[in-house]
């Protein structure tokens, strides 16, 4: 598959297909650890990704499938046999359309993609240090795409685990996707759910993570929690600093205050009373 981790189209033993990134990834083994957790919280607040799953490879499996190697540029290593991170496949086995690019008519049309706005603040919380990635699938007979956000391998910036904030990190490519966006109510319900999400639900989506995707060092991965707890409080803040750069990613920040019937902007903490229009 493309991309710096290399992964690998894989058919699991549950009859899925899954792309499987492996401990021994040219980026870093902590990517696999970032990929399981983020997926973990992105579900947890209602945001559509892939199915993601610990999937292992087996040594016999490695020893007789060429494909399975590493390219380091100059050298070229197997795979390393034992557990790794798998994501379900969007297209899964069945005949139907997986793209990773739609001209600007189609990707307005896409069925969720006021979600775009749901992902950026994961994305912020997490402090994706890449682009946000998307692919976007439809059955046959359909016309429209559903999105489904993949990639959280640099989330914790990679294998540095730290909060490196900056406005046009963790963002999507295109202001297409935000041009909906009118405030915040037009981040919920995710930012919510974000902002709220028990930290018993983040302490288990971590207890998931296998300790050998992290070096077996349970005092760091306490570590990330911890700071995942405190930044729940920040997310509204780097959005903000997003929404004003010089990118302008937001063009109709504002223009919902018009549709109340009150006339003033509702600055609640939750936009209760337009959380309802997203769905």
């Amino acid at each position: 598959m493309r991309g710096g981790a290399q992964g690998q189209l894989m058919l699991g033993a549950d009859g899925h297909i899954y792309v499987v990134k492996f401990q021994n990834n040219p980026q870093h083994m902590r990517v696999l650890a970032n990929e399981l957790l983020a997926s973990r919280l992105a579900v947890a607040a209602g945001l559509n990704v892939p199915h993601a799953e610990l999937v292992e490879v087996s040594g016999w499996l490695v020893d007789n499938t060429p494909e399975l190697e590493i390219d380091l540029g100059r050298t070229r290593e197997r795979c390393r046999p034992g557990l790794h991170f798998g994501s379900r496949f969007a297209g899964g086995l069945m005949p139907g359309q997986v793209v990773d690019y739609l001209a600007e008519e189609q990707l307005l049309e896409v069925k969720n993609l006021a979600e775009f706005a749901g992902i950026l603040a994961l994305d912020k919380w997490t402090a994706n240090a890449n682009g946000r990635q998307a692919v976007f699938t439809r059955r046959q007979r359909e016309r429209r795409y559903l999105a489904f956000f993949i990639d959280f391998g640099y989330c914790f910036h990679a294998g540095n685990w730290s909060f490196e904030d900056a406005p046009l990190r963790g963002v999507y490519y295109r202001n297409d996707v935000y041009r909906n966006v009118t405030g915040w109510e037009s981040f919920e319900p995710w930012l919510q759910r974000l902002e709220t999400m028990p930290s018993e639900s983040i302490w288990s989506a971590a207890n998931e993570v296998p300790p050998e995707w992290y070096g077996g060092d349970l005092a760091e991965m306490e570590t990330l929690v911890e700071k995942l707890l405190a930044r729940r409080s920040r997310i509204r803040e780097l959005i903000e600093a997003f929404r004003d750069s010089d990118r302008r990613p937001f063009p109709n920040w504002g223009s919902g205050a018009r549709e109340i019937s009150s006339g003033r902007w509702n600055e609640s903490r939750w936009g209760d009373t337009m959380s309802g229009r997203v769905n």
